[in-house]
């Protein structure tokens, strides 16, 4: 079984640059369906037995029209193609009332040929799965509370909910593992954390929100691939060991927090036992470039900052963060910058001046002998804000304000 494996397309990602003129399109948006047009015309051309996908087509539960009319272009070529393609539901598809569609419904509900749309935990069998001689395990996000209803569970304390959760979940998994044929390939698929992985910037899920599947569930020899996606950071968590346990990542850099993190799609040879994976490199990602520099002299500011960034920019999402003594502000000249970065895509500059916020007290005295207001007067001075003398005049009105209301008040 040739399998191709990508995950977490987010192809509505259009946090940065302008809108194509002929298209009507944002840039970035072109980055990601080029990104996903590479990976579809591997899979034709390659052709491949099958293609999973492990979830988050879009950004969010409600993607544009526009934006489902790309998605839906691109998997449609597959379909054209008889390409047996499973569709995992990510969190970022799913809604979280319950009854609403998701956000790849319609895959399904035109039952699409040779698409399929995972929405639900199942095992899939060769009958399932175009008598293709293969069995699959989909897990695609499951939602805490979702599941909670559906096994008539209860409880506030969230550690011991999850934790609850995780064990149905492995003795769901171990329970189809026995269902399954031995002779036959077995893939697992799904969308969630594993213990273990390493995040990349895309947590911006609250701590304690994800299902965490065990290391040694997903680990299980009787699985010959594991096909993950949620986590964007490309990674094998069970590298050098079978089954190959793969985070392929995000099919493009969402933000500088993946700048140095390559962008892939997997290509695998499964079978029974020894499956060989190979990485594909996403060569026309688009290049983000971070860079952070610390002054410590007034002397060849603007030489400095020029010689932090790389000579080639071109096409790239640039941020460069300064951090500076706050008398060298002067000195900074943004739009020179700007000019020598013209070629970059997309340049940020972030300035982080540093002021001398530690109050010094003469060795006389200390922080219990000064009152409110004096050591609201050396605060003023240590980080020299303007109008002190203001500010203090005015904080001793509301004092003094503030002592009369008391006064009369008892």
């Amino acid at each position: 079984m040739k399998i191709l494996h990508f995950a977490d397309a987010h192809i509505d990602m259009a946090n940065y640059g302008r809108h194509d003129p002929e298209t009507g399109l944002p840039l970035r948006v072109l980055d990601f369906l080029k990104s996903l047009d590479t990976i579809v015309e591997a899979a034709i051309n390659e052709k491949v037995d099958m293609v999973i996908f492990a979830g988050d087509a879009y950004k969010d539960r409600s993607p544009a029209p526009t934006f489902q009319r790309e998605w839906g272009r691109r998997i449609i070529r597959l379909s054209q193609a008889k390409i047996p393609t499973l569709l995992l539901v990510g969190n970022h598809d799913l809604s979280p009332a319950i009854g609403r569609a998701h956000a790849i419904q319609e895959f399904d509900t035109l039952q699409v040929p040779y698409i399929r749309v995972l929405q639900t935990p199942e095992l899939l069998k060769p009958s399932d799965l175009w008598d293709l001689p293969v069995q699959v395990i989909a897990m695609p996000w499951i939602a805490r509370s979702g599941l909670m209803a559906s096994l008539d569970m209860s409880g506030t304390d969230s550690s011991e909910v999850f934790a609850n959760l995780e064990s149905r979940i492995s003795d769901l998994i171990n329970g189809w593992l026995e269902e399954t044929d031995p002779n036959l390939p077995l893939i697992l698929t799904a969308h969630a954390s594993v213990q273990g992985a390493t995040f990349g910037s895309e947590r911006m899920v609250m701590l304690g929100s994800d299902l965490v599947l065990p290391g040694s569930l997903v680990k299980n020899p009787r699985f010959d691939y594991v096909a993950l996606g949620h986590i964007h950071k490309p990674q094998d968590l069970n590298e050098g060991g079978q089954p190959p346990v793969i985070y392929p990542g995000s099919i493009e850099r969402i933000d500088f927090g993946e700048a140095a993190d390559d962008r892939y799609f997997i290509i695998a040879d499964v079978k029974r036992g020894k499956t060989k994976v190979e990485w594909r490199k996403l060569k026309e990602a688009r290049r983000f470039i971070d860079r952070r520099i610390v002054l410590t002299s007034s002397e060849g500011v603007m030489e400095n900052l020029k010689d932090a960034l790389p000579k080639d920019v071109k096409d790239a999402i640039v941020r460069l963060t300064v951090e500076y003594p706050h008398e060298y502000d002067s000195l900074i000249d943004e739009s020179a910058l700007r000019k020598y970065a013209e070629d970059a895509f997309e340049f940020h500059l972030v300035k982080r001046p540093q002021m001398e916020a530690r109050i010094r007290l003469p060795a006389d005295q200390t922080v219990s002998s000064l009152s409110p207001l004096d050591l609201l007067d050396q605060y003023w001075r240590a980080v020299k804000v303007e109008d002190a003398d203001a500010l203090q005049k005015l904080a001793q009105e509301i004092l003094t304000d503030n002592n009369e209301r008391r006064k009369n008040s008892l």
